[in-house]
């Protein structure tokens, strides 16, 4: 787990865990100025100390394969997984130039040094300016409240309002103080993914433009930092999105802070100043503690917190609550206080005082008083005064914009980036979706633009009551995009999508082809499909609860997005097969009824499409099972698969092609490297396919050549049929080769030969 989101409703409670949160953030934050100090010290070292050029950059090498970025939330994105091992790769690369010794330093001040202190002096130098303040804030804050709550009651009228409104205005300005900061850390957590790593991408290019000797393996650093660029855009785009996203949630709160103060159903949250009675003459003394009450069990759990004392924490103690009463002015000469009557001690009372009017009614509310504290609906919809609907009207209007944008606007540059003026959109879309106006064809009617329409399209699909892939999925798919691999994502989403409601599916089909088709114009109109899912990840798809974490899981949904986009033609053309989503739980050994999947419903003369590469077939590889005209023949399902492949993920089922191993089409894949030799080794007669039954016919054939390999199980396994085998993991196979059966291998184990599930072991 990385750092914790800093969740802007903690604010309002300021409690242990979110000071402990906010040091944990303050820590990684100071760790990265003294990174980027000692960076830029080596730089220096580097260009000004040539002659100890060899040990500086060892030091320097040192400093980069140490550094490690932490991450809020618990999981990242396959973007922020390269940027987190780039500054092991850089260090890699630059032992690599040290052992050639010709290595030349032109150039780095204004490609590496001066935006990293760029960076440590405007950012973190900032945050550290944002740090004093808010300390400064709190001292201030806490102090004016205890002077007001030790105020006696019996003061006259304005000199109490007069107290309670200059502690008011302190408090807001305080979390006004509060959230201002927070969101300054997060926003600087993030940035520096791509602050801190683009001045060394911008570094190395320029150390192997001069460096002659360096050639081959600048070449190997150019396809890598190319990789990484794209990363490096992928994580600032979503960047972006999210940041915008934090922005609005914080104006929200800001204006609205009542609606978030409750963080939880079950139970609530906050301080309370509580009486502890002591022997005469002493009297008694208020003690600050901040306080948890258990809703159902109406338990107080009570623990012992001052924030000016350096964040030290005291005993915890928790009672049982019997009755909660308000306690009177006339009784104790102080306001706010209440009563609490509680079963472990019968007969003992404890009085509390809150902290303000509006904190006593809600302690009283929690704790079943007879005040009720009214909560505003915290439910919030993304786009107010549409109401849309998905109705009949409503997807006719969807598949109109989509009609008209496609055959007006699909080459047009920033598609769905480029937005049209609000209230053009908003009257477009409140037209539309009237029953009486929406048989008008927008890609005849020149009224409007594509901007506008496409802006209606998006802000259609936000308004609905509900996103098109459901709150109640939300969770489930982005569990995928998170753990998974990219086969078993495209698996788990596949299986999920068609979870949904038919209406939900039938939109998000035309929606998805619809950007599909974009994306094939990205040369043209520059919206990739990673562009896209940036655009459209928080439209199709979001969760219920508005809360900085949900936000910062705003780039997985992205990645879901994605993946709809580019694998529409399969998630939304078959129904998935009766197999559970697998990608829905961390990925372990593969499952059995994987390997039943595989060999359901494939002939023997079929084999596994995400493993061979369909080319044009010579008459030697002419199948028994087809005839001469089927064999010659590549449809374009055929090369749709290969596209396919060419992504990472399995592609559709052939069955009518054959083909030759290719080790490009294996490497691309994921195919482990040893597994594409070995099938590239192996002759053209031991994959050549035979029919069912004529196995016994194949002894009278003259012996063929056959590539024996050895394997190893990286995963346990119990057979289902008589023809597999059993074995535990490190049981090592002799004289394995590739059965006929796609997905399965044959080898001897112990004596017996038999079948091989093969993604349960590895070539040895």
């Amino acid at each position: 787990m990385g750092l914790h989101p800093l969740e802007f409703s903690e604010c309002y409670l300021d409690s242990p865990a979110f000071r402990d949160k906010i040091k944990a953030h303050e820590a990684e934050l100071d760790k990265t100025g003294r990174f980027i100090k000692e960076l830029y010290k080596d730089g220096k070292n580097l260009i000004n100390a040539t002659k100890q050029l060899s040990l500086a950059q060892k030091k320097f090498a040192q400093c980069l394969g140490e550094f490690k970025f932490e991450y809020i939330g618990d999981a990242k994105t396959d973007d922020e997984k390269c940027i987190d091992e780039s500054m092991q790769e850089f260090s890699s690369f630059l032992r690599n130039l040290e052992d050639q010794r010709e290595l030349m330093m032109r150039n780095i001040t204004e490609t590496l040094m001066k935006p990293l202190e760029k960076f440590r002096k405007e950012h973190l130098g900032s945050a550290k300016a944002e740090r004093k303040r808010y300390e400064k804030e709190t001292e201030k804050y806490y102090s004016s409240l205890e002077k007001l709550l030790n105020m006696s009651a019996k003061k006259k009228e304005p000199q109490l309002q007069e107290a309670d409104v200059s502690v008011e205005a302190m408090r807001q300005h305080f979390q006004e103080t509060s959230l201002e900061y927070v969101c300054k850390l997060q926003e600087i957590q993030e940035r520096k993914k791509f602050e801190c790593v683009e001045p060394m991408l911008a570094f190395f290019q320029t150390v192997f433009t001069f460096y002659h000797q360096g050639y081959e393996l600048a070449k190997d650093f150019d396809h890598y930092k190319k990789a990484l660029q794209i990363n490096i855009q992928n994580t600032r785009s979503r960047f972006e999105g999210t940041r915008s996203e934090v922005f609005e949630l914080l104006k929200r709160i800001k204006e609205s802070p009542q609606e978030y103060r409750q963080t939880s159903p079950i139970s609530s949250e906050g301080y309370l100043y509580m009486q502890e009675k002591r022997p005469p003459p002493f009297g008694s003394s208020w003690v600050k503690r901040y306080c948890t009450f258990v809703k159902e069990q109406k338990i107080l759990h009570m623990k012992t917190f001052d924030q000016r004392s350096g964040g030290k924490l005291g005993e915890t103690d928790s009672v049982t609550m019997k009755s909660c009463v308000r306690k009177t002015t006339e009784t104790l000469d102080r306001r706010f206080c209440l009563d609490i009557e509680i079963t472990d001690r019968p007969g003992t009372v404890l009085t509390v005082q809150a902290i303000s009017e509006d904190d006593h009614r809600f302690w009283i509310h929690a704790m079943g008083g007879k005040e009720p504290m009214q909560y505003l609906n915290r439910t919030h919809s993304r786009e107010r005064g549409i109401d849309a609907q998905l109705d009949d009207v409503g997807i006719s209007f969807v598949k109109n914009s989509i009609n008209a944008i496609e055959a007006r606007g699909i080459n047009d540059q920033g598609l769905y980036r480029v937005v049209g003026v609000s209230s053009k959109v908003q009257k477009l879309v409140s037209f539309m979706i009237d029953e009486k106006s929406n048989e008008i064809d927008l890609a005849a009617c020149e009224d409007w633009d594509v901007k506008t329409i496409t802006s209606a399209l998006k802000l259609y699909l936000r308004s609905l009551p509900e996103p098109l892939m459901t709150y109640e999925l939300y969770k489930e798919f982005i569990v995928p995009a998170k753990s998974a691999s990219p086969e078993s994502r495209v698996q788990a989403i596949h299986c999920l999508v068609h979870k949904l409601p038919e209406r939900n599916r039938l939109v998000l089909s035309l929606v998805t082809k619809h950007l599909a088709n974009v994306a094939a114009n990205s040369k043209q109109n520059l919206m990739t499909v990673a562009n896209l899912g940036v655009v459209f990840g928080p439209t199709l798809m979001r969760p219920q609860e508005e809360t900085v974490a949900a936000i910062m899981d705003l780039k997985f949904q992205n990645i879901v997005v994605e993946i709809l986009i580019e694998q529409h033609e399969k998630i939304f053309g078959d129904a998935p097969s009766s197999s559970p989503c697998l990608a829905t739980t961390p990925l372990s050994a593969p499952t059995r009824q994987s390997k039943r999947l595989s060999r359901q419903n494939r002939p023997l003369a079929v084999y596994n499409p995400q493993v061979l590469d369909i080319q044009t077939v010579s008459p030697s590889f002419e199948s028994p099972a087809l005839g001469n005209d089927e064999a010659s023949v590549v449809s374009d399902e055929s090369v749709s698969s290969q596209s396919s492949n060419a992504s990472g993920t399995p592609p559709e089922k052939s069955k009518n092609h054959h083909a030759t191993i290719s080790t490009s089409m294996l490497e691309s894949t994921g195919i482990c490297s040893a597994t594409a030799s070995w099938m590239n080794n192996a002759s053209p007669a031991s994959l050549t396919p035979v029919k069912p039954g004529s196995v016994g016919k194949e002894k009278n054939k003259p012996e063929e050549s056959v590539t024996l390999m050895k394997a190893k199980a990286v995963y346990p396994c119990e057979a289902e049929h008589d023809s597999e085998l059993s074995f535990q993991v490190g049981a090592i196979f002799h004289d394995v080769t590739l059965s006929r059966e796609p997905g399965w291998l044959e080898g001897v184990l112990e004596g017996k030969r038999g079948l091989i599930p093969e993604n349960y072991v590895e070539i040895l």
